[in-house]
Order: structure tokens, then sequence, then C-alpha cells
């Protein structure tokens, strides 16, 4: 580690194969907690390079529990974290109504660590039972369109990183590995981004891949549309910049999409979306970000098919109903 942390302290960057191997490495219990800090201390003060996420993305593909799904076409709908917004669970939530539409979700997650509240945080809340049995995951996605993967449970190498991680407090660049190492390796991917130049770096990695993407990065620095301003959305043959009005929703104030200050809030906020009882704010960010989930599946369909999609499977309760089967099968 020596040698690796020399290296990048003179601002040099590694190759795939160094990257690869040094979180193999980390797995294997090489090095202490202090070596491991200070490694993962160098990406706070400079960005990653292509290569370096690629590798690390290699090694934890590599040395994850892999969930093998037949072939079966499904997405995952999620963010990197790190924006600091606290926004209530919309990935989440947006995840649900994807399935309630009628698709196949594989959605994976973690406890929050530079936020109040994760996705895992908030389904065990509400009662979901976290589990890597294969046939059950199977069984979920089957009747309920979706089966949630506790990233802990899929990826044993980290488990020397998580409390680390946490003790920093801050977003690392395992924020930006966690829509990238989904053990069921999803055919479709709608993941937001807190920056541009993650952005660029997710499409180099996409481009090379059959993994068929929607990339999105709302320009005030949200890590999903939240109808606060522009966003910029990049898929395999576009790119769209488009404004709330765009697509004839309302653009709302920051407080509007707020996540509570505890878990408890952010399930209750959850819950009232999928009853029917979200706000008009909370409906409708939850929607736009199903609808481009939707889009990654039908892309030639318009974003105004793709949201009245999106609404039906809240108004009539599939959202929920999806929601509820997960809940009781787990």
């Amino acid at each position: 580690m020596k040698e690796i942390l020399n290296l990048l302290y003179e601002h040099k960057k590694l190759s795939k194969e160094q990257s690869r191997k040094i979180l193999v490495d980390i797995s294997l219990e090489k090095y202490n907690a202090s070596q491991i800090a200070s490694f993962i201390s160098v990406y706070l003060m400079r960005g990653i390079s292509v290569d370096e996420l690629d590798g690390f993305k290699s090694a934890l593909l590599e040395l994850c529990v892999a969930v093998d799904l037949e072939g079966l076409e499904t997405i995952d709908v999620c963010g990197t974290g790190g924006d600091g917004k606290n926004t209530f669970n919309i990935s989440t939530t947006s995840a649900f109504v994807v399935a309630g539409a009628g698709y196949k979700v594989s959605k994976h997650g973690n406890y929050g660590v530079s936020s109040v509240c994760g996705s895992s945080n908030v389904l065990e809340y509400l009662g979901y039972r976290f589990t890597n049995n294969i046939s059950r995951l199977k069984t979920q996605l089957d009747k309920s369109n979706i089966c949630f993967l506790h990233a802990p449970l899929f990826h044993p190498a980290l488990k020397s990183i998580g409390p680390i991680r946490k003790q920093l407090g801050v977003k690392t660049f395992f924020n930006l590995l966690g829509p990238l190492v989904n053990p069921a390796r999803p055919t479709h991917q709608l993941v937001g981004v807190f920056n541009l130049k993650i952005m660029r770096l997710y499409q180099y990695l996409y481009e090379n891949s059959e993994i068929k993407y929607s990339i999105l990065h709302a320009l005030d620095g949200y890590d999903e549309v939240s109808l606060t301003g522009k966003v910029k959305v990049a898929q395999k043959e576009k790119e769209l910049l488009f404004t709330p009005q765009d697509v004839n929703l309302p653009q709302y104030n920051p407080e509007a999409i707020f996540g509570g200050d505890d878990v408890p809030a952010a399930g209750k906020i959850f819950t009232d979306i999928l009853n029917g009882n979200g706000t008009a704010a909370q409906n409708d960010v939850v929607s736009i970000n199903a609808a481009l989930a939707i889009q990654t599946f039908k892309p030639q369909q318009s974003i105004a098919d793709c949201l009245a999609e999106a609404n039906e499977s809240i108004v009539s309760g599939k959202a929920k109903s999806s929601f509820e089967k997960l809940i009781s099968l787990s």
C-alpha cells in the first residue's frame, strides 16, 4: 500500500489492473483501517479516472455474490448519492412506480452514508427483510416485479470498508461504484450522478457495454430529476437538456422535496406517495424519474407517454401493490 499511496500523493493515476488488484487486496484484509482511509481520502482531493473506476468496478463484480436472472431484462433505478441535498428517497420510490407499471426492477441499494436515509434504511424500516437467497429474490421479482439487493449481503469484499466510510461521513468513490456493481447485472440502468464530470465517466464506461442506460444530472446539483431547474440526460444515442416546463411540469423549490430529518420521516413520505397522499411536488418528481426509467426500456416513446404510465402506476395503486407484495414475500 505504501507504494500505491506514494504514487497517488504524486498526483499519478492507477491503471485498471492496479485499481482492480488493490480492491481485491482490501477484500483480503491486507491493509489496516488507517491505510484504507488514506487511500480513500486521495479521491476526496482529486477526481477518479475512467481506468481507476473501471478497475474498482471489475474487482467488485468479480468478488460479489452473483445473481443470475437467466437473461431476464431488468432495470436498476438509483443515484450515486453524495449530492448533499437530503431529498426524500426519490429513486427508491420511483423503482416501485416502474415495477407497478409492469417493468422488472432489480434494485441495488445500501444504508445512507452521506445522507440521512438510504434505500436500505427506508425499506428495512417499512418491514423489508434483506436476503441474498437467489431463489427468494427471483420469486419476489416474479410476483412483485421488483427485488432488492442490499449491497452488504452481496459485496462481502467491502465489509472492512463500511465502518470507515461511515466514520468519514462524506461522499467517496464508493458512491460512484454502487450503480455500477449491481450483482444482478441489469440490462437497463437509470442512474443519477452529482456532477457533469461523473456523468462523462459513466458515459465512457456504459458506451463500451451492452447496458441500455439513461444517466441524469440536475444542473443545480441533484443526482436525480429534481424539477428545481434544468436537467441533463445522457443516453446511448442522444443527450437531452430540459426544464420542468419542457415536460409540462411545474418548477419547485428545493424545500418541496426535502426528505425529513430521520428515517421515520422518510418512511412516511415514501408511503404517503404510494398511498396516493403525496404532495404535488413529491408525486411529480417521482413520476418524471420513473418516466425516464420507462423510456430507457422504450427509447422511441415520448416522455409524455412515459409520464402517463408512471402516473397511472401511482393513481391505480399498482405501485403500492408492488411494494406490499415485496414486503409480504420477504
